[in-house]
């Protein structure tokens, strides 16, 4: 990933305290990661959100220690587009993410593109919105192995893990997901192609947001250690947001909706 690990932080995090965002149980586990990912789509297909904007409350601890704590204003919108503003929207300074894709703006000026996306678009959003088939090609960068699927309880909650064979598997490329809710509580995968790093990400405290889950508490791990906290709130969904805002070439073109 590009840019800075946060950009592409997206929360999902929900108590079961709305009872309406409750997919109906499945009778029949998953063969596969292939048919969990259908039944992700099919659990809330038509009734997930298309926009939720947020704010988070970024928290970065460097390797030699130092600890930046820093406001950014997030917004996404179905199926595959997020927006950061980092600091003050007004600056004119962040970031669009597409699935495989990343726009970098400073001052309102676009001043690089990168053909590499964030990977939590397709499992926190474009899942539940989009034909199977386009969030195959979207997560197959990341080399899940489809064919591997198990279960396992997380944090107290049963859970299917995709990708991985073992519960002593730490390294392989692989995504959790809460078996009730169907929305993914963990991934771990690696970030740059040409380092075998593994980055493990937390995504917690998930809350009923217009008929979807969104995870408010998001923790970035490597090598046993957080280097990014992510802490949400405000967060609305189905905000009013044109395209135009999801567009680049023209950031400042459109009111920011932390300016309503």
């Amino acid at each position: 990933m590009a840019a800075k690990i946060g950009a592409w932080g997206l929360g999902l995090g929900i108590l079961a305290a709305c009872a309406g965002n409750r997919p109906a149980p499945s009778a029949n586990p998953p063969r596969d990661g292939v048919a969990l990912l259908n039944q992700m789509r099919a659990a809330y297909l038509g009734k997930w959100f298309k926009t939720v904007t947020f704010v988070q409350q970024t928290i970065q601890t460097h390797p030699d220690g130092r600890v930046d704590t820093t406001t950014w204003y997030e917004a996404l919108r179905s199926p595959d587009r997020l927006r950061i503003d980092f600091a003050d929207p007004k600056a004119g300074n962040g970031v669009i993410y597409t699935a495989d894709s990343l726009y970098a703006v400073r001052g309102g000026q676009v001043v690089r593109t990168v053909a590499s996306g964030n990977p939590f678009l397709p499992f926190v959003q474009g899942v539940y919105d989009q034909p199977i088939d386009t969030t195959l090609r979207q997560i197959q960068p990341y080399k899940f192995d489809l064919t591997r699927i198990r279960t396992a309880t997380w944090e107290g909650r049963p859970t299917y893990v995709v990708g991985s064979q073992s519960p002593s598997d730490s390294t392989s490329p692989q995504f959790w997901v809460d078996q009730e809710r169907l929305v993914v509580t963990r991934m771990i995968l690696g970030l740059n192609p040409a380092s075998p790093e593994v980055t493990d990400i937390l995504l917690e405290d998930y809350r009923p947001v217009a008929g979807g889950w969104l995870a408010v508490r998001v923790d970035i791990q490597r090598n046993g250690k957080v280097i990014q906290s992510e802490r949400y709130s405000d967060w609305r969904g189905n905000v009013d947001l044109p395209f135009d805002f999801f567009v680049a070439e023209k950031w400042s073109a459109v009111p920011h909706w932390a300016a309503h």
